[in-house]
């Protein structure tokens, strides 16, 4: 049953889901555009009220943590120079690192060619181990273009890759929409040359 606190007016939509299961425990999280408060069913409208609010300012509160972490293509520029240290040797070295609002298929894209790296602006307010996993994801691709053997080893030198690989197959599958393939069409131009897929 989706309800709208006052205070979070702001808020696009809050969605109010009591649980019987649930005896003390409040949760908030994101899904398809809305937030989604989980309360115990016991709840009068007043704790609702209270909790709402209170869940849907610290939601936001670690979103704005999280963007100002990497709110701009230089902190994420930095961020790539130092994962390429701590787990590529310091071998991938990229011209540019930059956010884009344009790739709502991907994740992230690379062009070896002129060493560019972009990530999706759908990854900000994600967890920091998921934007890590996808830098060196893109700072990989620098060093070995293909996804072949060589390349997943790259990759999984960065400890957290299986678990942000199941994080965003899971943001994928609650979107409704299946992981793209190889062969799927993006709405970006494809000027790295690679096949479309989540990451390239």
């Amino acid at each position: 049953m989706p309800a709208v606190s006052a205070g979070a007016a702001v808020e696009a939509a809050v969605e109010v889901r009591r649980s019987a299961r649930r005896r003390r425990t409040v949760t908030a999280y994101r899904e398809a555009g809305r937030t989604v408060v989980l309360i115990p069913a016991g709840f009068s409208a007043a704790e609702e009220r209270r909790w709402v609010d209170q869940m849907v300012a610290k939601l936001r509160s670690r979103e704005d943590r999280r963007r100002r972490t990497l709110g701009t293509d230089a902190d994420l520029a930095e961020r790539a120079a130092e994962l390429s240290a701590a787990h590529l040797d310091g071998l991938a070295v990229p011209a540019s690192v930059r956010w884009v609002d344009n790739q709502n298929r991907r994740w992230g894209s690379c062009t070896p060619a002129d060493r560019t790296i972009r990530l999706s602006s759908r990854l900000r307010g994600m967890p920091e181990y998921v934007v890590d996993y996808v830098l060196v994801h893109e700072l990989a691709h620098l060093l070995e273009p293909a996804h072949d053997d060589r390349f997943w080893a790259l990759v999984h030198a960065y400890p957290r890759t299986d678990r942000a690989l199941g994080f965003l197959e899971g943001v994928e599958h609650g979107r409704g929409a299946a992981a793209p393939g190889p062969d799927d069409e993006d709405d970006q131009d494809d000027e790295d040359g690679g096949g479309p897929g989540v990451l390239d």
